[in-house]
């Protein structure tokens, strides 16, 4: 009986800290999107890319795209688990190799929806959005 008791006790409290982690990421791409209104943010049809380009995950949903020098707000049509996630691959899409287009290309298989320019001043405070004060030291 008790150890019945546990082992619902341990399945109730891993449920909660999914839900919360849910909530943090709802929360998180409210922020975002705040962020967007708030900055008047401009939002580009195409941008140039290469090889050596890269990325950091806000969200499921928000990356930070880094191309030589310019910096970009990425948001996805659906949540895109998979930038995250390495065990599966799923080919892009590209109309122009030397470019990614919003509404059209793909990463990781997830359709980019909208692309917004930012400064460096925006991507320092977009990466703080989701931290608690003074958790970096």
């Amino acid at each position: 009986m008790k150890k019945a008791l546990l082992i619902m006790t341990l399945i109730v409290l891993a449920a909660c800290g999914a839900q919360k982690s849910t909530q943090e990421k709802l929360d998180m791409n409210l922020a975002i999107r705040d962020f967007i209104a708030v900055r008047g943010l401009e939002e580009l049809d195409k941008i140039r890319r290469s090889d050596r380009d890269g990325w950091k995950t806000l969200t499921d949903d928000f990356i930070i795209y880094r191309a030589r020098r310019d910096r970009y707000l990425v948001e996805f049509a659906r949540r895109c688990p998979e930038l995250s996630d390495n065990t599966e691959i799923t080919p892009d899409i590209r109309s122009d190799t030397s470019s990614l287009r919003s509404r059209f290309d793909t990463l990781r298989g997830c359709r980019i929806h909208q692309i917004y320019a930012l400064t460096e001043g925006e991507v320092i405070e977009l990466e703080e959005l989701g931290e608690v004060p003074g958790s970096r030291n």
